[in-house]
């Protein structure tokens, strides 16, 4: 056999390492978490905006490039699309009314409601009177404005036992509070509230709706007595045991109560301007009886326009 074939022939090819593929995957990861980290952003701003104020998200939207850079009217507002145009589906009737009463809004009235209830919690726990009867004053913000509820306890009452009679404690803490209420513009009410006893006559005679009112109404006149403007008070009601504070016991001392509501502006305009329409109604109703009286000719009247144009008149109701 020959030099050559037995010859045998190594191919070293060497080992290479895996190549470098650089950092680019690393600025597409930053990319997407900066995307991530807005979308998240934006969706924290619209859990904590107003509806107002997702209404004018909404309309930016809606807006024209044109309209969004250059300014002018928003096409919500404009009643055609396009010059010539059909009507705009986007089109809501109404939206300079709402806008308008929107702008008689008082933005100060939560933040002085918020300082009247920070005002009051400063004076019990100042006050050496009202201290002591810390557990039995509760203070909070509602819907409708700061409410103060004034709640019974088994050794402590506020009112004689089935009567409207202030008891001493009651009387220092209403007359404590009264030149602070006095303070504030915004108006209040007054109501009263009693557990589920019953008296043993029933309603036939002197109810739990007539105590409540009545202590309400006894309170209101402390009020009064301890400085506060008797224009200040709006509405004086008794509601019973129709409104529990311990739902789980009707029977509870604390369901035994008075409720100062210090309104704000949208609940009082509501009540006065309930107030208002029902006050109203019966000079309507005269005047259509009177109308219709003199249409008819003299010597016939419609049925029920004598008692209408001539309220003495009418029977008083037989109360028992």
């Amino acid at each position: 056999m020959s030099e050559t074939a037995r010859r045998i022939i190594v191919i070293r090819r060497p080992v290479k390492a895996a190549a470098h593929h650089g950092g680019a995957w690393k600025i597409a990861f930053a990319d997407f978490m900066t995307a991530m980290f807005a979308f998240f952003l934006v969706l924290w701003i619209l859990s904590i905006s107003s509806p107002k104020q997702l209404e004018g998200i909404a309309d930016q939207f809606k807006m024209p490039l044109k309209v969004a850079i250059a300014g002018g009217k928003k096409s919500s507002t404009s009643t055609n699309v396009i010059p010539g145009g059909g009507a705009d589906p986007s089109h809501a009737d109404g939206e300079v009314r709402q806008a308008a009463a929107d702008s008689g809004k008082d933005p100060d009235d939560g933040q002085r409601l918020e300082a009247l209830k920070e005002r009051l919690d400063n004076l019990i726990e100042s006050s050496p009177v009202l201290r002591q009867f810390r557990p039995q004053l509760l203070i909070d913000i509602t819907p409708e404005g700061l409410r103060i509820q004034i709640v019974d306890s088994n050794n402590r009452p506020m009112f004689d036992r089935s009567s409207a009679v202030v008891v001493a404690y009651m009387r220092s803490i209403l007359r404590e509070i009264a030149p602070v209420l006095n303070e504030q513009p915004n108006k209040l009410t007054l109501s009263g509230h009693t557990d589920a006893t019953v008296y043993s006559q029933g309603d036939k005679s002197y109810s739990n709706w007539e105590l409540s009112a009545d202590r309400a109404n006894a309170s209101r006149r402390e009020l009064v007595a301890g400085g506060m403007q008797d224009g200040k008070i709006l509405r004086v009601m008794g509601v019973s045991s129709s409104v529990h504070l311990n739902n789980d016991d009707p029977y509870a001392a604390v369901n035994r109560r008075i409720s100062i509501l210090v309104l704000n502006k949208r609940a009082q305009a509501d009540i006065e301007s309930g107030n208002a329409a029902t006050a109203s109604a019966p000079f309507l109703a005269t005047g259509k009886a009177a109308k219709a009286a003199n249409s008819a000719g003299p010597g016939i009247k419609p049925a029920g326009a004598s008692q209408a144009l001539n309220p003495s008149l009418t029977k008083p109701e037989n109360r028992t």
